[in-house]
């Protein structure tokens, strides 16, 4: 156990801000490392990893991404830190048994400790999404399933190697459960290059600063963080009780919809967040185990965006005091609960966390979003099975003062390029762009979903989907209307054209055959009649919205081929429109 600063020392704000910053370039050197050197695509090109490094109590200090879960006390469960020696390298992705650190099985988790002057100091993290571990279909992953069992091999904490030994059994068991062990070989070795860079870098910062001088550093930074957030949370949430509920139409097995209710209260000395209201786990394929920490996580994100002096780490988790959870619900499943798709539930969940947020301040967290896409195509092509895992970007909620960020797939991971795709994989890219008048109509428009329609050249393949928010789409604030889009279909246009459900497996294609995706946008904020006549043209312009969207959502009439606003009309349709909407709530509220 470290020995809290104030006993030892204390940082002066240059040293802290040079640790800061020492710190973040670290990481910004190992997420290279492990960009440039792994094998599978979904790592390489789609960026779906993350590294951190924490203390040696196992509290965060920094991760890409803005990462704040710990990552820790799994591994301190089966092997106590008296136990850790230089060299040792623990693994698992056991999402039952971390209690949901891992949330879905092909998520591997690779640390290291880290020792300077023979003392324990902290640990080096790579977390990485393996595009194949077994499992009942290529890919891993899959709405058929039921069962983790059929998600891949589970891997509990274990000692992938002890004093710089590796165990080379344990990692060829593990490969040999892959229909693709070389790329797991090569995404292996990418994980712990990362996590070794990140051994050496925080080891050389206690070389640099002293001992006591960068613990004290650490510890004020936790404290910081701790004290400007929870003073801002105090600032917005006043005492009292939040709620809000979202919705997971389907579970991919004719059963929904599925209720997520959570409610927050707050009190002079305590806040709490009970998500025991939710509805039970699903047979499907879509629970998500969440981990107690997710929550404080979420509203940190928030919390950050407004009080950009404080930094994202562990500090964090001080926003919530106690976070309620029923087991057998779909926020804890009881194993051997199916979790792959548990996206689908992690994002509504947190858009929960944001309704409430938008309670408490009259609607300044901003609007929602839908889950990122997921598709797989599988099959075999001039005698070489391929496996095409791709995640597609959505359009994330308007905000309270700006729109929404168009073409966003999870925080700061990547498209494929069309180029890559085409070189790699038996298909050629028809079309791929922003969907037009896919986001959500408002004061501030909505973010854009995108399509992508894939020509396929294999003589047969198997496709699986995963869409949210086709139902139920994103919701607005404040008047903004909800997102839009959200489709998947095989031969658009042509006679043979068919839907293919939202989250399903098993559609065949055949050679010649087009499939197009559509996602969907996010939610607007405010009333789309006081948007702009002239940001509203610009959209128009820019292809993210029509000109039916402009006059039907938007008020705002355009003439000519040159799109001129006509100002008059424009003031007359706003004024009808909006007459006809306060004659609506009337008879509404009748």
């Amino acid at each position: 156990m470290v020995q809290k600063a104030s006993t030892l020392a204390t940082c002066d704000t240059v040293t802290l801000e040079l640790i800061a910053g020492a710190l973040g370039m670290a990481v910004s050197e190992m997420e290279t490392l492990l960009e440039r050197t792994a094998m599978s695509p979904f790592i390489r090109e789609k960026k779906d990893f993350h590294v951190a490094l924490a203390d040696a109590e196992g509290r965060v200090i920094v991760a890409s991404g803005g990462h704040t879960g710990e990552f820790m006390s799994a591994i301190f469960e089966a092997f106590p830190a008296q136990e850790m020696s230089a060299g040792d390298i623990y693994w698992y992705n056991d999402c039952y048994s971390s209690r949901g650190i891992v949330s879905h099985s092909p998520d591997q988790v690779f640390v290291a400790p880290v020792y300077f002057e023979d003392r324990l100091v902290g640990f080096s993290q790579a977390w990485a999404h393996f595009n194949d571990i077994g499992g009942m279909h290529p890919g891993t992953i899959s709405p058929d399933a039921t069962s983790i069992y059929q998600e891949g091999i589970i891997v509990p904490v274990v000692r992938l190697q002890q004093g710089g030994r590796r165990n080379e059994d344990l990692q060829r068991l593990f490969e040999r459960n892959s229909r693709y062990p070389q790329m797991v070989r090569g995404d292996i070795r990418a994980s712990l290059a990362a996590v070794a860079l990140g051994e050496r870098r925080l080891a050389e910062l206690f070389d640099r600063f002293g001992l006591n001088v960068t613990l004290a550093g650490l510890e004020q930074s936790f404290e910081r963080t701790a004290s400007l957030l929870t003073t801002r949370f105090r600032e917005l949430f006043a005492a009292g009780t939040y709620s809000f509920s979202e919705v997971v139409a389907t579970d991919g097995k004719g059963n929904g919809p599925f209720n997520i209710h959570m409610d927050l209260t707050v009190t002079p000395d305590h806040v709490k967040l009970d998500a025991s209201g939710t509805d039970d786990q699903a047979l499907g394929p879509i629970n998500y185990l969440m981990h107690v920490g997710v929550p404080a996580s979420t509203l940190g994100r928030y919390l950050l965006s407004l009080v950009p002096e404080a930094r994202a780490n562990h500090g964090v988790q001080a926003l919530i005091d106690e976070v309620v959870l029923r087991h057998g619900s779909l926020l804890q499943p009881n194993p051997p609960a199916a979790l792959g798709m548990r996206g689908i539930t992690a994002i509504r969940s947190m858009n929960c966390i944001l309704g409430i947020v938008n309670q408490a301040t009259n609607g300044q967290g901003g609007a929602s979003n839908s889950a990122y896409v997921i598709y797989n195509m599988r099959g075999s092509h001039a005698g070489k099975p391929f496996l095409l895992s791709d995640g597609v970007a959505i359009g994330y909620g308007a905000r309270a003062f700006a729109d929404g960020i168009d073409a966003v797939y999870l925080v700061g991971q990547k498209n494929y390029p069309a180029e890559f795709m085409e070189t790699v994989y038996p298909i050629r890219m028809r079309s791929y762009g922003l969907l037009k008048d896919s986001g959500g109509p408002g004061r501030w428009r909505g973010g854009c979903g995108v399509f992508r329609e894939i020509e396929i050249l294999a003589d047969e393949a198997l496709l699986s989907v995963r869409i949210d928010g086709v139902g139920n789409p994103p919701w607005g604030v404040l008047g903004g209307m909800p997102g839009r889009g959200g489709r998947a279909v095989v031969n658009p246009g042509r006679s043979d054209e068919r839907m293919i459900e939202a989250l399903s497996d098993g559609t065949v294609l055949k050679r010649g055959d087009v499939f197009r995706i559509e996602t969907v946008g996010g939610g607007g904020w405010g009333n789309p009649l006081e948007r702009s006549p002239e940001h509203v043209r610009a959209d128009v312009l820019g292809r993210f919205i029509s000109s039916a969207s402009a006059r039907d959502d938007y008020g705002v009439v355009l003439t000519g081929a040159d799109l001129h606003i006509d100002y008059d009309a424009t003031n007359e349709l706003r004024s009808s429109s909006a007459r006809s909407a306060a004659q609506g709530n009337k008879v509404a509220a009748a």
